[in-house]
């Protein structure tokens, strides 16, 4: 059986900070094909549906499809500050190389 993706404490207030829920959104984390290593991720606001997993913490939720399930089991979504600007980042067991901007990855 696979892990479900996990949502750490950092993304889920990021997004009350921005107040995606109160618009009735949620953070939509999916994977594509393309990128530089084969797979993308897309990362944006969007209202979930129906067939979503739906992931909750402090009021906010974050969906992920069904199809890009599998990719992400066992995955941890984050919300990380840097130098180079602040963005939603994911630590994926899954994949076997990713690419400098974290972005696209391999499997």
């Amino acid at each position: 059986m696979n892990l479900p993706p996990k949502v750490t404490d950092r993304a889920f207030e990021q997004l009350a900070a921005i107040g995606a829920g109160n618009q009735g959104q949620a953070l939509r984390v999916a994977v594509e094909g393309g990128g530089c290593s084969g797979f993308q991720y897309e990362i944006k606001l969007d209202e979930p549906a129906e067939d979503d997993l739906i992931l909750e913490g402090s009021g906010e939720k974050v969906v992920v499809d069904a199809v890009s399930l599998p990719f992400l089991a066992g995955a941890t979504i984050d919300y990380t500050q840097e130098l180079i600007g602040a963005r939603f980042v994911i630590d994926n067991p899954n994949a076997s190389s990713s690419c400098g901007c974290g972005t696209s990855f391999s499997m």
